[in-house]
């Protein structure tokens, strides 16, 4: 894939995936497609299959009120690509997480995705805050 073919799916996923449109989303990954998230977060483990992606999202924005994802760049090279974003929370005083999300691509589809977050903390407290109500 080129460059703006793994530029054109990402922004094609992103879009989906946000609408909820988990079909179309779908759509764009392996059958044999996996996220996995560190053992030190909350939302830790390996989604597995095409449906691991609503899984995993369905997890993490159930755990945290977002209130946006703001997409800072986005790099490729050979089989991957690798997207800098902050995930924005919905609570005031609470600073974004900071996270690079690592996609690797098979057969013009996403077959991976890694996310590693800089200071894990900073979602660590989204969760606290809500669990407390402070939404």
């Amino acid at each position: 894939m080129t460059h703006d073919e793994k530029l054109k799916l990402i922004d094609d996923l992103y879009a989906a995936t946000g609408a909820g449109d988990w079909e179309r989303a779908e759509s764009m990954l392996t059958e044999d497609f996996f996220a996995s998230e560190a053992d030190h977060l909350p939302m830790k483990g390996r989604f597995t299959g095409r449906g691991g992606l609503k899984e995993l999202y369905t997890l993490v924005f159930t755990m945290v009120d977002a209130s946006g994802i703001k997409r800072i760049e986005t790099t490729t090279g050979g089989d991957y690509a690798v997207v800098i974003l902050e995930i924005q929370f919905a609570q005031e005083g609470l600073a974004p997480a900071e996270t690079c999300e690592m996609f690797r691509f098979r057969d013009g589809k996403v077959c991976e995705i890694k996310p590693y977050y800089y200071n894990p903390a900073a979602f660590d407290a989204a969760v606290a805050a809500k669990k407390a109500g402070n939404a």
